[in-house]
């Protein structure tokens, strides 16, 4: 029997950023790219700080909603994992 996959959200934090101008720095994964839950996809910079986002899942990158130079807001959806 196989497992259902889920795809999960790589997700802006709302706490941390405050009301500073955020941008996509860097992705370190690529779409088809495997990723381990607590990995490092991508890096956001704000205008005071570089923050880390873990994946919170296991699985495969499968989209990039946010390229990177983009302008983003917390709460914005930038990128999916196919969790399994």
């Amino acid at each position: 029997m196989s497992e259902a996959k889920a795809n999960v959200d790589i997700v802006v934090p709302k706490s941390g950023l405050g009301d500073t101008d955020s941008e996509v720095s860097q992705w370190k994964k690529a779409v088809g790219d495997a990723v381990s839950e607590g990995e490092v996809v991508v890096e956001i910079e704000t205008d005071k700080s570089l923050l880390e986002i873990e994946s919170e899942a296991s699985g495969v990158l499968v989209e990039i909603l946010a390229d990177e130079g983009s302008a983003i807001e917390p709460g914005q959806v930038v990128g999916r994992i196919e969790s399994h």
